[in-house]
């Protein structure tokens, strides 16, 4: 899975990454800081099973901090965007080929309206109008590639019988497009099923409701500390009419946070209202950590940045994170180490889907599962939920 981060040049965007991934970038107060898409690891943060179960993990495949489960995912910060993107304009066509496959987007955007819709400084641009824009791009490159030879592609379709959110889903399989995602997209909007009788208006709507599946966005409200309460607040509501979360976040503070702790100065868990000092450190350095306590944790309770990954990840994207086991009871693989992996799955998957995410011989041979919590038999008709701690029962091959 892969979190693309978007937006317009010059508002924190490359901050928002290093403060994410800790993957030091250039950052710099100019257009195109980005040219080269830079690609990093950051965590989605849980409570772990073990704080409610009296258990010590031995993590394998993410980290165990302070009770709290830290799950990698793959962060992708693309080039800035522009007006005119999906035409060529500015780093465009780059920065939309850099986000085919990720998953959901997070859009960074200048809370303060201090940079206008090119990147450049300016007193009073409305970032409302960023949200529109960036919609707006995404809709016409993926409205690009499939209004190309469309007369030709939906005849085919309509001689040939072929299944219609089947055919699409492959013309787009390229942007990561599922059968499920057109077909959601067709069924929501009530389109014929011979898109030959689609109009361009029809075509376009599908590509809207398309990309809202197909890439959900998060609105990072960044250089919060610095905008007035009141325009966080109206961003916040107007992005919320267009059907958004609006998170206020300030990345410069997270990246100091993230750096002090690295360098043992401070103990700060990402998402976090407060810090604790460990070490001695010069009168600047701790006049900066009062600054950010003051104007960013006491103001808003976090940078925001964490919680925007864990609400891009369990909210927008609906996954929940389950640990299989081979032993229900001491909640344990075969080597005797406790919840040693998670997984994240999306929120209806079923123990055999966990099965298949194990290994695929596990899959196709499931029988059944164990909930370890409740020690109780589930079958392929179970819903799993978040912290699930499940066992798989396969036959023998």
């Amino acid at each position: 899975m892969e979190i693309g981060l978007v937006g317009k040049p010059n508002v924190g965007k490359s901050t928002f990454f290093s403060a994410a991934t800790l993957v030091d970038v250039q950052i710099a107060n100019y257009p195109f800081t980005t040219i080269n898409a830079n690609v990093g690891v950051t965590y989605a943060i849980a409570e772990h099973p073990c704080r409610e179960l009296g258990c010590t993990p031995n993590p394998q495949n993410y980290e165990y901090r302070d009770g709290k489960a830290l799950i990698p995912i793959k962060m992708i910060d693309v080039a800035g965007l522009v007006p005119g993107a999906h035409e060529g304009r500015g780093l465009g066509n780059k920065f939309l080929d850099d986000l085919r496959m990720a998953s959901a987007l997070i859009h960074v955007v200048d809370a303060t309206g201090k940079t206008d819709a090119e990147g450049q400084p300016t007193d009073h641009h409305d970032p409302v109008e960023d949200i529109e824009f960036l919609e707006r791009e995404i809709d016409y490159w993926i409205y690009g590639i499939l209004r190309k030879n469309w007369e030709k592609f939906a005849k085919r379709i309509k001689l040939q019988h072929l299944k219609l959110a089947q055919a699409i889903a492959d013309q787009l399989t390229g942007i990561g497009v599922t059968e499920e995602d057109a077909f959601e997209a067709i069924h929501k909007l009530g389109l014929d099923n011979d898109p030959t009788k689609w109009s361009d208006e029809d075509l376009f709507a599908f590509v809207r409701e398309l990309r809202k599946i197909n890439k959900p966005i998060i609105i990072a409200a960044n250089k919060a500390d610095a905008a007035a309460d009141a325009q966080i607040e109206r961003l916040v509501r107007k992005g919320r009419s267009r059907g958004y979360i609006v998170i206020p976040t300030s990345a410069a503070a997270e990246l100091t946070l993230r750096k002090a702790a690295k360098a043992g100065f401070i103990d700060y868990v990402p998402g976090s209202s407060d810090f604790k000092i460990l070490k001695p450190m010069s009168g600047k350095q701790e006049k900066a950590l009062q600054l950010i306590k003051e104007k960013v944790l006491d103001r808003f309770g976090s940078t925001g940045i964490q919680q925007v990954i864990n609400t891009a990840v369990f909210e927008l994207l609906n996954l929940v994170p389950v640990y299989p086991v081979e032993d229900e009871h001491k909640l344990t693989d075969g080597f005797g180490n406790v919840l040693p992996h998670v997984h994240l799955l999306p929120k209806g998957s079923t123990p055999r889907d966990l099965a298949y995410k194990v290994h695929t011989d596990l899959g196709k041979t499931f029988l059944y599962a164990v909930n370890a919590r409740t020690h109780r038999r589930v079958g392929d008709d179970y819903e799993l939920e978040f912290n699930d701690i499940i066992k798989i029962v396969a036959t023998a091959r």
